[in-house]
């Protein structure tokens, strides 16, 4: 038996965190780090959406991150489970059940506490049938609505033993539901006025810009593991819809920083009298943060990518390696792995890295049924012509494109090109209406394989599985993961589910890079690693600080076209 804040509970616990713990700043900020000025930083297309649970995307991620706060945080060292909302949490001995004590101390922007019905409502929200949260309620979906235990106290109980559960409560964005209830939530996706985190609302331009304000009335301001951290006073970000006029902006110094994604604009573009001289600094960023993937995604719930030889071909006929020389100046690796990270020299990647083969690519297209007409010399099965229909969002996928369908009219392949908006790009994505298409994703410390390779989520609109990927080994090796506990364990599973993936070709794998390019005008203030541990180009925007001082040698130095001596060198990751 255990008692919490008050409320028997009758099941063995355990309670976090432990005793002895003790706060402690991050080693990545700097405690005197002053507060104040604004950082402009370049982003996409203007979201549809700042909510994240109705816009599955990194940035509105980042936005929801900084408004609203979760039950739990990550500690950026360790990645440990540590408080946030809850200062304190319990979780049974069967690991079902998950009580979570919110701080007395937290607090709405309007002055109302932040209390359990919060987050009952916003678990309700998020797994109403009729919202638009797909990605969300993957996790959740194993658990029951959370019974309110007191005024600050919540428990979860979960239907089944898992890994991810109390990351699946503790990570969620707990919403004001005094502010919230009784609105349309599928509708609920700038006014966001009634927030918890360090910043609010700012002024959103429609289509130009959203900028966010730190609340210097924020509840967890002066707590230890938030000193130096959100120091900006305004953080604006610009909206582009190519990379390319982003780019330029942050080139004339409309834009403070700016993470590189094209090797042409690394190695070509970043250079010149800014650079130089030192008034820009340039810089590849290596730490431990976990490789995400990329690829060109196929649609398998439609004909003729149902079928693995096609997509083996599509894939055979992609010259990666020809790509990364001639158009990325060997800047990248070649993925052969949904995660690049889990193969080491203890663990070898067995997986094919599939090169460049018309010859073997012709040979799977002949065995699928898709011969070619003499007298078009164009592939055909039962009267339909082989046609690849590529849903774009971006002229940077333009020079790949073009030299694919060289490859693939070679074959007999026809290769039809169509350009969206982000907003129809994304209204296509959550319908699945696309054949292929250019995605790129993200990973963390836990790999958790079931929002995007779990047959059940193949059919649930605005998901993570836009591939409607579905295998049943694999749906049987997620379901032996779920209730592993050991990291290890969990990080072979994978393994084998990726060997699976690799064969079965749900995308056709692209390149990365090994560090986060990061280019900057030189009058910010940072931690000497740049970024944290795990972190990547978001650190930006918690970690660093205006320099004053910076700022002023920076305007000195460009009206006297003298150079800014050179930054330190990144010191080792530990």
């Amino acid at each position: 038996m255990a008692v919490m804040a008050g409320v028997l509970v009758a099941r063995a616990e355990t309670a976090f965190p432990a005793e002895g713990w003790t706060e402690e700043p991050s080693r990545y900020a700097n405690p005197d780090a002053p507060k104040g000025g604004r950082l402009v930083l370049a982003a996409g297309a203007a979201p549809k959406s700042l909510n994240y649970y109705l816009e599955n995307s990194t940035f509105a991620a980042q936005v929801c991150s900084m408004l609203y706060e979760s039950l739990l945080s990550r500690d950026p060292d360790t990645g440990e489970y540590a408080p946030a909302l809850a200062r304190r949490w319990t979780v049974s001995d069967d690991g079902l059940a998950f009580t979570f004590e919110i701080d007395p101390d937290a607090r709405w922007s309007d002055g109302e506490p932040v209390v359990a019905e919060d987050v009952r409502w916003t678990f309700d929200a998020v797994m109403a049938p009729t919202n638009m949260t797909g990605a969300a309620k993957v996790a959740l979906a194993a658990f029951d609505p959370p019974e309110v235990l007191g005024e600050r106290t919540v428990r979860f109980v979960a239907h089944e033993r898992h890994w991810r559960n109390l990351g699946a409560v503790g990570g969620l964005f707990v919403l004001p539901s005094h502010a919230f209830r009784g609105r349309d939530f599928n509708r609920l996706n700038f006014d966001l006025s009634v927030v918890s985190g360090p910043y609010r609302l700012g002024e959103l331009r429609e289509n130009r810009s959203l900028a966010l304000e730190r609340r210097p009335d924020w509840w967890a301001a002066a707590r230890p593991a938030n000193r130096g951290l959100w120091n900006f006073d305004t953080v604006e970000w610009r909206f582009f819809a190519s990379r390319e006029n982003a780019w330029e902006a942050f080139r004339k110094g409309i834009v403070d920083a700016f993470a590189v994604y094209t090797a042409s604009t690394w190695v070509l573009d970043a250079r010149g009298e800014r650079f130089d001289k030192g008034w820009i600094v340039r810089r590849a960023v290596r730490n431990r943060k976990p490789v995400g993937f990329q690829g060109f995604a196929l649609n398998l719930r439609r004909a003729p990518f149902d079928d693995v030889r096609v997509r083996r071909a599509l894939a055979l006929l992609l010259d990666r390696a020809s790509f990364n020389r001639s158009l990325m100046f060997g800047q990248y690796f070649l993925h052969r792995s949904y995660w690049e990270d889990l193969w080491d020299e203890a663990h070898p990647c067995p997986n094919e890295l599939l090169g460049f083969d018309p010859e073997r690519a012709a040979a799977l297209l002949d065995e699928a049924g898709w011969t070619r007409d003499p007298a078009t010399g164009r592939r055909t099965k039962d009267g339909r012509e082989l046609a690849v229909r590529f849903l774009s969002n971006s002229s940077t996928s333009d020079k790949f494109l073009a030299r694919w369908r060289v490859a693939l009219e070679a074959q007999g392949v026809a290769l039809k090109v169509e350009r969206k908006d982000w907003a129809a790009w994304m209204r296509d994505m959550d319908e699945y209406d696309f054949d292929v298409t250019w995605c790129a994703w993200s990973s963390g410390l836990e790999k958790d394989p079931e929002g995007m390779w779990s047959g059940a989520q193949a059919a649930e609109k605005g998901g993570n599985n836009i591939t409607g990927f579905a295998d049943p080994r694999v749906d049987a090796l997620i379901d032996a993961q779920r209730t592993e506990f050991s990291l290890e364990r969990r990080n072979d599973i994978c393994r084998e589910i990726d060997a699976i993936l690799a064969e079965a070709v749900p995308y056709i794998l692209l390149w990365n890079a090994d560090s986060t390019r990061l280019c900057w005008w030189n009058k910010f203030g940072m931690p000497p690693a740049i970024l944290s541990r795990f972190g990547g180009e978001d650190d930006i925007v918690s970690l660093w600080w205006r320099d004053a001082e910076a700022e002023a040698a920076l305007a000195d130095a460009m009206a006297e076209g003298a150079p800014l001596p050179p930054p330190p060198d990144i010191p080792p990751e530990d």
